[in-house]
């Protein structure tokens, strides 16, 4: 915890006031972004606007005539956005311009974004900011790569409020055949995108036409101008009614007071309300939400765009990058996510690699231990595990962090679901969270039983090994369906029992039939079934016996809680076969029904397999028969079933007590 002056807190707080003036100037205006494809007319389409709502500054429009005529040009409006001499000799926009305006009681601000590759970099940080945009789109050239790609990412940013405008009619002579096949177009790539354009407008920018009047040469559209559907979109407000999340900037010391200080991302916060800390799950009542300067009246809530301090009511841990909730509402917790990625860096994003990550106020490494999709924003098609996401390419991929942090998905709250990858302290990536296939791993930690305390037993487990003459163990077998677990385990069974040992095992398909019967095979089903075969299968071993477990368990937090339910007697063993060799098996005929829809969330088709990292066996099924697979598993676990000298010596001594005892 970092305790600061309260001269530091002040100007903080006094920081954040500011802040939350702009907010509320800024959540009273709608924010566009406008976007497309290099040289569709983006820029001109801004100043035509600006002019024809009477929003130039003065002497704005001299200067642009002054300048067209200079090249000898007609009339430019992009001039009066594209304030690079850069731009007006490459004729591209470089950065994000952002321009306020007013019409009919309505406050605009306009977001102008560089359409050529180069600088999507700066694209994705105008949409972010953005409540609704504007997909330019060329009459003469229609729907162009980079056309895609941008109406992607509006897609992947969440964005739903989107106006289409069909520019350059005049270039085609105003033709309403060529309108329709563009917008018919247009309409059917965004529809496979998750969106639908609230209209497709045919505009001239150039002349006026359809911006914002009607103008004299597209009769034959019976919509409205373009000002007039921009009218109809909603500015966003602060998500006040979504769940609360206050993440935490950090802790101040102030009038003996320990403060934390953050934002209100969404909902409401209000003294008095029992809260829980994220991801430490440390629970504590709110006493006083803090304010600079302070009013005559005490405050007691605070809503979603606020910056605030508050104080609880005894010491917890908390530091920057914790997240405040209420206790029934939390955020998810996870060391695994996906998240659905815009690569910006030159250098590739491969599987290993390592990056620090920005979720809110907190920050970490994350290695990327899967590329699960490459996406094709020319015509959507997916590449299955793709080997590497080069710059500007979409992709789905898996981050893995060392701890537990605290996150909602995108879906759930765009405040907190957005994440920021870099690299070497530049931004080299960015993009939206998706708990998709991954369980919250929030209720697999904290117990729900009160009231409760563990008996010992009257025989150790010493004793139970000495007349054994050798110890119990869970050997714990993983891998694809069709890999051969259960072949191998019932087999590997068989042998044991007729050598003269307590064997059993649990096998997935059996414990479902009873001890797991309540569960599904959701995220949330899949990690409490084998939390409790975890459970069960550390009893067994606790009691002398061999217990061999045959489950999928493709998920690697729930293999390392079963390991650690029996730290001292649980060893991993892959079964390893590739997902080709696993469906030509296919018995059961589940890959064929995964494949068709009729089978969700399926391992290896619609759902994930983390493969083990560092397995204490790997068997290879794929590459050698059943009796030399079993002889492989069968070695390896009498081995370590060997009592070692230590153990030895306490079960002797044990007895000895024993015997010392009775008699």
């Amino acid at each position: 915890m970092k305790v600061k002056t309260a001269l530091k807190y002040y100007e903080l707080v006094v920081t954040c006031e500011d802040k939350i003036m702009k907010d509320r100037q800024l959540y009273e205006k709608l924010r566009i972004v406008i976007v497309g494809h290099v040289d569709h007319g983006k820029s001109t389409l801004i100043g035509r606007l600006l002019y024809d709502t009477n929003s130039l500054p003065d002497g704005s429009f001299e200067g642009m005539e002054k300048a067209s005529k200079k090249r000898g040009d007609v009339m430019e409006w992009s001039f009066l956005l594209d304030s690079f001499q850069a731009e007006r000799d490459q004729a591209v926009t470089i950065d994000t311009t952002q321009i306020n305006f007013t019409h009919n009681n309505h406050k605009y601000v306009i977001i102008d974004s560089p359409g050529h590759t180069e600088f999507l970099r700066n694209m994705i940080s105008g949409a972010a900011q953005a409540d609704a945009a504007i997909l330019v789109v060329d009459a003469d050239e229609g729907v162009q790569e980079q056309t895609k790609r941008h109406a992607y990412l509006l897609s992947m940013l969440g964005l739903r409020q989107v106006a289409v405008v069909i520019n350059k009619m005049d270039n085609v002579d105003y033709d309403i055949k060529i309108y329709e096949k563009i917008a018919s177009d247009v309409a059917s790539f965004l529809k496979s995108i998750n969106i639908r354009p609230t209209k497709i407008v045919p505009i001239s920018a150039r002349n006026g036409d359809m911006i914002v009047t009607r103008g004299d040469h597209l009769d034959w559209y019976e919509g409205r101008p373009l000002l007039d559907v921009l009218e109809g979109f909603d500015p966003s407000r602060p998500p006040i009614a979504r769940d609360m999340r206050f993440p935490v900037q950090d802790v101040y010391r102030s009038e003996e007071k320990r403060v934390i200080v953050g934002r209100v991302e969404s909902g409401i916060v209000r003294t008095g309300s029992k809260i829980l800390l994220s991801p430490t799950n440390e629970d504590a009542t709110i006493v006083s939400i803090e304010k600079w300067p302070k009013g005559k009246i005490e405050k007691v809530e605070a809503k979603a765009g606020e910056c605030i301090g508050i104080t609880l009511d005894k010491p917890v841990f908390v530091e920057r990058g914790h997240v405040i909730s209420l206790p029934k509402t939390p955020p998810m917790l996870s060391n695994v996510f996906r998240v659905h990625l815009f690569w910006l860096s030159k250098k590739p994003l491969k599987v290993g690699d390592v990056y620090k990550i920005s979720l809110s106020t907190f920050k970490c490494f994350a290695t990327v231990q899967s590329i699960d999709r490459g996406i094709d924003t020319n015509d959507l098609s997916f590449q299955e595990k793709a080997e590497q996401v080069g710059r500007n390419q979409v992709a789905e991929v898996t981050l893995r962090t060392h701890d537990m942090i605290a996150l909602d998905p995108y879906e759930n709250n765009y405040k907190m679901g957005r994440i920021v990858l870099y690299d070497a302290g530049e931004v080299c990536g960015g993009g939206t969270i998706s708990m998709e296939d991954y369980a919250d791993q929030r209720r697999l930690q904290k117990p729900k039983s009160e009231n409760i305390q563990k008996v010992d037993h009257l025989m150790s487990y010493s004793r139970r090994v000495a007349r054994n003459g050798y110890g119990g163990g869970v050997f714990w077998l993983t891998g694809l369906s069709g890999s051969g677990k259960s072949t191998l385990a019932m087999e590997v069974e068989r042998i044991l029992f007729d050598k003269g040992y307590q064997t059993y095992v649990l096998d997935g398909d059996n414990v479902r039939h009873g001890l797991n019967a309540d569960l599904g095979f959701s995220p949330e089903d899949r990690a409490e079934n084998i939390r409790r075969v975890g459970e069960v299968s550390s009893l067994m071993a606790s009691a002398g016996i061999i217990c061999i477990t045959a489950f999928i368990s493709p998920y690697r937090s729930d293999r390392n809680r079963a390991r650690e339910s029996s730290p001292n007697h649980f060893h991993e063993i892959a079964i390893s076969a590739s997902l080709h060799t696993c469906e030509e098996r296919d018995s059961k005929g589940l890959y064929k029904k995964a494949r068709k829809g009729e089978i969700t969330d399926f391992t290896g088709i619609s759902s994930p397999y983390e493969v083990p990292e560092n397995p204490d066996l790997t068997i290879n099924t794929e590459v050698n028969n059943i009796e030399t697979c079993v002889s492989q598993i069968v070695a390896y676990i009498e081995n370590n079933i060997k009592l070692t000298t230590e153990e030895l010596d306490l079960a002797g001594l044990e007895n000895l007590e024993e015997k010392i005892r009775v008699h």
